[in-house]
């Protein structure tokens, strides 16, 4: 029973989409706009790197702190942290108060890695920063990052039960991101740099968009 009740602790945690209740409040979808994508990176290009930054952070943090209500409810459950941080990222990306649309989780895998391991988390956010600077497309980060770390856990636990509920995240944000991979085909993804050259990238996706 402590199972089911940690999954449903980390996907109802998971469902609060703070880009989604910020463009909500300026009275748009935020899945309508942008990168079409209910997450902190379309929050930067929909409504500024302020709102964007607060919604990763508040992803990152809710993430966290499924894994560790879940572990401090279910002491005896050993895989309390494993169930709830899974089901967190899984109700981001598939939430049912959202029609399932969702985000991409990266925020919120970042949190659940931050729960585990705070040094893991450095590790991996050196890692990302390299990927992002060698590739200059978030949606690589969040490939990268999803297969990394239940392989990561696993060698530092030897949990074979742990890794394969983290392989559902190994899996499904992949999957979510490929339709990126076909945008950078395109040339309609945008880069990493519209942090800082926003205007540039937009003429670029929208010259890309008309061809």
């Amino acid at each position: 029973m402590n199972a089911v009740w940690s999954v449903l602790l980390g996907y109802l945690i998971g469902n609060v989409n703070p880009a989604y209740i910020a463009a909500k409040r300026r009275g748009f979808d935020i899945r309508k706009n942008g990168s079409g994508n209910a997450g902190a990176s379309n929050a930067v290009i929909t409504m500024g790197k302020g709102v964007g930054a607060a919604a990763a952070i508040f992803d990152i943090v809710k993430a966290y702190f499924s894994v560790r209500i879940a572990v401090f409810l279910f002491p005896q459950l050993k895989l309390a942290a494993e169930l709830s941080g899974t089901a967190c990222i899984v109700g981001h990306i598939f939430p049912a108060f959202m029609g399932f649309r969702g985000g991409k989780g990266l925020a919120s895998l970042a949190g659940v890695v931050l729960a585990f391991s705070p040094e893991l988390f450095l590790l991996m956010l050196l890692g990302a920063v390299i990927v992002a600077f060698l590739t200059d497309y978030i949606c690589f980060v969040a490939i990268t990052a999803s297969i990394a770390f239940p392989l990561l856990y696993g060698i530092m636990t030897g949990c074979t039960a742990g890794v394969l509920i983290y392989a559902v995240i190994a899996v499904i944000m992949p999957c979510k991101h490929i339709h990126n991979l076909r945008r950078i085909q395109n040339g309609t993804e945008a880069h990493i740099s519209f942090l800082w050259k926003r205007d540039e990238e937009l003429e670029r996706l929208k010259h890309n968009h008309h061809h």
